[in-house]
């Protein structure tokens, strides 16, 4: 097995930052960061768009993201913004749908991507650590949908 590249030393240290794989193990983490990605964007810059097909998530490690859907008026809502350690993206590259909301740099970001191909591959090639992110990918969407119910619950009072 080769060293570990200084990329894949940084994408380590940005997984275990982002306080998204508590379950994880230092050596899990290690395997993982062979699967992920870096990028920048710019502010202003579409990170994907609402119907795209979903072939990657993010997870911020520095900056905010505009969540957003276009209304039936054609008006632009922004529905959150997301800040360092969340996960974005993720519903596409878990079920195959198209993406349910445009995805919009709020500042400059730097991100973890992680496609759907290196997800499926490292379903393969590491299946317990893809479970322990899957899993931990889920959570954090339960959590949200939760959190979306008792909004919509508290509208309704």
């Amino acid at each position: 097995m080769s060293e570990p590249t200084l990329l894949n030393n940084e994408i380590r240290d940005w997984l275990m930052d982002c306080g998204l794989f508590d379950q994880l193990q230092l050596a899990d983490f290690a395997a993982a960061s062979g699967y992920f990605s870096i990028s920048t964007v710019a502010e202003g810059e579409a990170i994907f768009r609402e119907g795209d097909a979903g072939s990657f998530m993010c997870i911020i490690h520095t900056g905010q993201v505009a969540v957003q859907k276009t209304g039936a008026d054609g008006q632009v809502i922004t529905m959150a913004t997301l800040r360092s350690g969340r996960a974005f993206g993720e519903m596409a590259v878990l079920d195959g749908e198209r993406r349910s909301a445009t995805c919009v740099a709020a500042s400059n970001c730097q991100l973890l991507n992680l496609g759907k191909d290196s997800l499926e591959k490292m379903l393969n090639d590491a299946p317990k650590i893809a479970a322990k992110i899957i899993r931990a990918l889920a959570v954090s969407l339960s959590k949200r949908l939760r959190m979306a119910d008792g909004q919509l619950a508290a509208q309704q009072i």
